[in-house]
This record gives structure tokens, C-alpha cells and sequence, in this order.
């Protein structure tokens, strides 16, 4: 009996220090291997897509910068959104840096960064709709979302058929072809689209503040106390030092920090 206890009792020392292993050791492999992989869409301007000079855009340039201060190099893995946070799970990458909204259901599941920006949900439609004035006219009509997003939850909330889609801009390809009715999208990519095409005919007709879809931060594996702390750090040392105003004035015109 003594012996079957203390086998028992080394298995849960085992599991105790296991999971006080896990926890130090996303940070740990990323200043060993000197390189910290991040998730990300690569279709999804202003916030990561493909320009002239290769992938770029705002959550790309404050993932660089994040890296930057842990004193590792930045690689990016790209992904359709559907499956971008799985892949966080299967370890294919240490942070997700993709506009990740910060809800319940997401802290239950993995760890965040504090918020590094905050924007709003804007339903959009054609200039010529005069149907859909707010969000409850949605029902019944086809809304062009990624499936697992906030805003395709929150098209099918109020009771839109939702179009499947990869990113913004398929969703306003859609829209503007008259294939869908009307999309919920970020209102910062809605005025980045709106800056490089201002006579595109389309218009946003409500918006949703709620904290749940405004919210952003960067996503990494539960159990992560050291890794989020140094995401954070390198997140307050970005804004101190000009770095984060910096790079939101090149995207968006303006400083559109949280904190």
C-alpha cells in the first residue's frame, strides 16, 4: 500500500512540476531558438497582408517590434483566419497576431496579451441599399464573413445567412459584385479600403462598440504567465518609446493605442 501511494503521489509531483515546466517554456524555447513564430493571416490589410516589398501591415510591424524586444527574430506562418487559432494548438506557431478579439470564451481556452488596439464592428452595404439600416435588418440576408470571427457570429446573431469568405477583401468583392447583401467588418480596414478606393460604393450604415468585438491582443497557449509578462513589457516599452505611434500613424493616419 505505501508503495502504491507514494507511485501515486510521485505521478502528481510529476504532473505539478510539468505544468510549472509548460508555463516557462514557450518563452524559454523562444530565446533558445532566437526566434519567435507568429500566426497570421497575410490577406487582411491594413493589418497583415502582401505589399510591394512582401508581408507588412500593422499587426505585422508590431509583431516584428515585439520580437524586436524579446531579442528574437520574428517569423511569420500564414493561415486562413478559420484555421489560424487551431494552429496555435497543433504548436505550429508561439503568438497569434491577427486582430484576435479578446471575448470569455477565447481567455477560457488560451492566454492574452493586454489589448495593443481596440477598433469597432461596422455593418457595410452597398451605397444603393436602402433596406438595411441597422443590424436587425440583417435578418435573412447574406452577410460575406469568415465563419468563426467575431463578425461572422455576430452577423449570424442577427439571423444574416452567412457567405463564407478568407478576409476583407473578399467580403467587399462579394459586396460590391451584388453577390451578398452586406458584410460586418473591422472599421479600421473599412477606412483603410475607403482611403485607397474612396469612390468604391460602399457605405457603413451602424457599428457595434461592444468590448468584445473591439478589443485585440496577442494570442498565445495557456499556461503562459512569463511569455504574456514579456509580451506585455515589450508592448508598454513599444508605446514609451514612440515605436507603436510610430507605426499606427503609417497605417492609419493616427495614434490608435488603448492605454
Amino acid at each position: 500500500m505505501k508503495r502504491i501511494l507514494a507511485i501515486v503521489l510521485a505521478g502528481l509531483l510529476g504532473g505539478m512540476g510539468t505544468g510549472v515546466a509548460h508555463a516557462q517554456d514557450d518563452l524559454a524555447k523562444i530565446k533558445s531558438t532566437g526566434v519567435m513564430r507568429i500566426g497570421t493571416e497575410g490577406t487582411y490589410a491594413p493589418f497583415s497582408f502582401h505589399g510591394a516589398s512582401g508581408l507588412t501591415g500593422f499587426d505585422v510591424d508590431i509583431g516584428r517590434a515585439i520580437a524586436q524586444r524579446l531579442g528574437v527574430k520574428a517569423e511569420f506562418v500564414e493561415g486562413k483566419w478559420d484555421g489560424l487559432i487551431a494552429g496555435l494548438d497543433v504548436g505550429r506557431y508561439d503568438a497569434v497576431i491577427n486582430q484576435v478579439g479578446i471575448t470569455d470564451a477565447r481567455k477560457a481556452k488560451y492566454d492574452f496579451s493586454r489589448p495593443y488596439i481596440a477598433s469597432q464592428a461596422v455593418l457595410i452595404v452597398r451605397d444603393s441599399n436602402t433596406s438595411i439600416k441597422s443590424f436587425d435588418d440583417l435578418k435573412g440576408k447574406r452577410s460575406a464573413n469568415t465563419l468563426t470571427s467575431n463578425f461572422g457570429k455576430l452577423a449570424q446573431k442577427y439571423g444574416a445567412q452567412v457567405v463564407p469568405v478568407q478576409g476583407f477583401n473578399e467580403s467587399i468583392d462579394l459586396l460590391l459584385s451584388g453577390r451578398v447583401d452586406a458584410t460586418i467588418n473591422d472599421n479600421l480596414s473599412f477606412l483603410d479600403f475607403k482611403k485607397q478606393k474612396p469612390n468604391a460604393p460602399v457605405k457603413i450604415v451602424a457599428s457595434d462598440k461592444t468590448a468584445e468585438f473591439s478589443e485585440s491582443g496577442v494570442l498565445v497557449r495557456k499556461g503562459n504567465p512569463e511569455l504574456v509578462a514579456a509580451i506585455d513589457k515589450a508592448l508598454a516599452d513599444i508605446k514609451a518609446d514612440g515605436t507603436y505611434k510610430k507605426i499606427s500613424v503609417q497605417y492609419f493616419g493616427t495614434d490608435v493605442s488603448t492605454q
